[in-house]
């Protein structure tokens, strides 16, 4: 099965799949994770992408393409990913249906988190205090936020008209929206 958690930072899609991943063997494949990979090696790229994340801007489609497709077989032979973090544009979503295809493969759900926008500012800046994630930064996470709002929202009617989509409640519990992702995933 191949998954993607769909919904702003700090949402709890990281959360959710490391649930999935301990209870459904999946791999996660997390943006986000493998961009403060990156950043932690100090390569060239690491650094650009520092620099763009702590200013709150997005990375270059071609990068972080580049980063879900070297891990992808690995996802596959596993039994299917979990998406976190991407695709966060139709370019991407559209690069991914093509690398999905190559292997005979596709995405066979996709579930969105919807939060509310405030609670996830007071969330990241709980975050920040305790973690001092650079990429928390309360003023970079409004822009990401508000990115995130902007690129994305093209996304819900390009899964939704595919009939792939599915909402959940991500203001509950960790537990409440399990049950609910669990509950989707099985009506698959």
């Amino acid at each position: 099965m191949n998954l993607i958690l769909f919904g702003p930072p700090a949402a709890g899609k990281g959360t959710q799949a490391k649930r999935l991943v301990e209870q459904r063997g999946m791999v996660q494949l997390s943006t986000g994770d493998m961009l403060r990979e990156a950043i932690a090696s100090g390569s060239e790229l690491g650094q650009q992408c520092k620099e763009i994340m702590a200013q709150g801007g997005l990375i270059a489609d071609d990068i972080v393409i580049a980063l879900i497709e070297a891990r992808l077989k690995e996802a596959e032979d596993a039994g299917g990913a979990i998406f976190d973090g991407f695709p966060r544009t139709i370019a991407q979503a559209e690069a991914l249906d093509a690398m999905l295809a190559k292997m005979g493969k596709q995405i066979d759900r996709v579930v969105r988190l919807k939060v509310d926008d405030a609670a996830l500012t007071d969330r990241i800046s709980k975050r920040f205090a305790e973690q001092g994630r650079p990429d928390d930064n309360p003023e970079s996470f409004k822009v990401r936020l508000d990115a995130y709002n902007r690129n994305t929202a093209p996304l819900l009617p390009y899964y939704g008209d595919k009939g792939l989509l599915t909402e959940v409640d991500g203001m509950g519990s960790i537990e409440t929206v399990a049950i609910a992702i669990d509950t989707a995933l099985d009506a698959s």
